[in-house]
């Protein structure tokens, strides 16, 4: 990958220059001219790709100390240094953006690229307090002042940060706990500090063999990233995180603990999971498509041969087995019928649909479920409906979610009832189960994006919470009765007059 961002670097090279110079500018007009402008931003791409190159920071040490000069120079103080690095940051993510010369999602080469603009930054830091620790020694009294803004700067950037950041002493030991831990773990500053370090630690071996390898790389060479690993909450509820560890500085050359950043990637990877997901069901769904086909061929044959051989016998046991063999040929037929029908790509085109037959269809496709073991399905439907203004694809992918959730509820056994009518210009559906029911925290949640109340691995908690934005796309509403331990009603409401617009 290193050899792919290098190649972008250079070949936006001039663009991602110009375009940091001139935001910076436009943010700050008083401050710098054009030529500081573009002295930085030049210097700051080629600092990038020579540590990319190198792989060692201290190449940029000369430019962290022109820069230094230039920023004392025009007066810019942390929070506007950051800034600066920020610009150069979107810059370089417009042209990784609107290229698509390689694999690679734009979001982990920005990661990258990140990562490498935080550590210089991170080294400009240490270079400026150095020297304002320097500029003390000959004026101690302004100096204290001006290290007061700074500290006062690095608290709010340290304590406002999503991420965790946390300081752990020589003993291993937790001394600093800002928000962003606060928030991504649960415990307050007062719970943590002076608890030791393993407390976020998941159960099992794996892990404590994990923090004896960080605490050894961090001894020896300083730094440690962890792209993926676990930690706990206060509730117990492991979430996946990315590490990053530094060793504190010390006057001494001695280990006297390290600082660690980490960014919760929980839903990111959640949502990459159902990235892979949707790209294996379009494959299933055309290969689906490939053997219905291939199916349907012979079948047609079949039930011709069929059909032939029962006009030309008169023996009634054999026309009964040909009429027994006939009904299971159509019910194989109407099966691949379905299963191309599901499998066909989504229209996004609205049409005129009577809304009872996308209900029956999709009682079909539910009815051959694996799930189903002894189920009852009751339908009370208005043959009178009116037509409605919908996208055939998206309707039936609402009913058929309803329905399978139904079909977990009663695991297998029970009933399921659908009936439809219309009310005060809407058409109402109603989906009942006599399942295992919700409780009110239950209900408060279900249209929420990935809450699920399934085991991992059987549910995407993804179903509802886009039947949901369907339905309201077509201005109506999904309303839902449930009793725990009784049973649960869904009811789909859509408007008579939006559908005649």
């Amino acid at each position: 990958m290193k050899k792919i961002i290098l190649a972008l670097l250079l070949k936006y090279f001039e663009e991602i220059t110009t375009g940091w110079k001139e935001k910076i500018l436009q943010s700050y007009p008083d401050k710098f001219t054009e030529s500081q402008a573009f002295t930085f931003a030049d210097s700051s791409i080629n600092i990038i790709i020579d540590v990319i190159e190198s792989g060692d920071y201290s190449v940029a040490d000369q430019y962290l100390i022109d820069n230094y000069n230039l920023f004392q120079k025009v007066e810019a103080n942390l929070l506007e240094i950051s800034q600066l690095f920020s610009i150069g940051r979107y810059s370089i993510l417009h042209f990784l953006e609107e290229d698509h010369s390689h694999k690679y999602d734009p979001v982990i080469i920005l990661g990258f690229i990140d990562e490498i603009i935080e550590q210089v930054y991170a080294r400009y830091g240490v270079l400026h307090q150095e020297a304002q620790m320097k500029e003390l020694e000959s004026d101690r009294n302004r100096l204290a002042a001006k290290l007061d803004v700074n500290q006062e700067y690095l608290s709010n950037i340290l304590h406002s940060s999503d991420a965790a950041i946390l300081v752990i002493d020589r003993n291993e030991n937790f001394i600093s706990w800002n928000k962003g831990a606060e928030k991504i773990f649960g415990y307050t500053e007062e719970e943590v500090l002076g608890k030791p370090s393993s407390l976020l630690l998941p159960s099992g071996s794996k892990y404590t063999d994990e923090l004896q390898h960080i605490q050894k790389e961090v001894r020896d060479s300083g730094f440690i990233k962890l792209t993926e690993t676990e930690r706990t909450t206060k509730e117990g509820k492991t979430v996946s995180v990315t590490l990053n560890v530094f060793q504190l500085p010390s006057g001494t050359g001695e280990y006297t603990g390290r600082s660690v950043i980490i960014k919760d990637f929980t839903e990111v990877k959640k949502l990459q999971q159902q990235v892979d997901q949707s790209e294996k069901l379009a494959v299933i769904g055309k290969l689906a498509a490939g053997v219905a086909h291939e199916i349907g061929n012979p079948l047609a044959s079949i039930s011709a041969i069929v059909q032939i051989l029962q006009r030309k016998t008169n023996e009634s046991f054999t026309r009964e087995q040909l009429t027994n063999v006939k009904e299971n040929i159509d019910r194989i037929s109407k099966i691949v019928r379905e299963l191309v029908d599901f499998s066909r790509p989504p229209s996004h085109e609205k049409m005129f649909i009577q809304i009872t037959d996308v209900i029956k269809t999709a009682l079909g496709i539910v009815k051959y479920d694996k799930r189903v073991k002894d189920v009852r399905f009751e339908t009370n439907l208005n043959p009178s409906l009116p037509l409605l203004n919908l996208v055939p694809d998206q309707i039936l992918q609402v009913f058929v979610n309803i329905l399978l959730n139904a079909l977990d509820a009663i695991d297998g056994t029970g009933d399921i009832k659908v009936s439809s009518y219309t009310k005060n210009d809407y058409v109402f559906i109603n989906l009942e189960d006599n399942g295992c029911g919700m409780s009110e925290s239950t209900m408060a949640n279900i249209f929420d994006p990935f809450f699920t109340t399934k085991d991992v691995g059987k549910g995407t908690g993804l179903g509802l919470s886009v039947s949901y934005g369907i339905i309201k796309n077509f201005k109506g509403d999904i309303l839902v009765e449930s009793t725990l331990g009784k049973g649960s009603i869904f009811i789909v409401k859509l408007p008579i007059v939006e559908n005649l617009d």
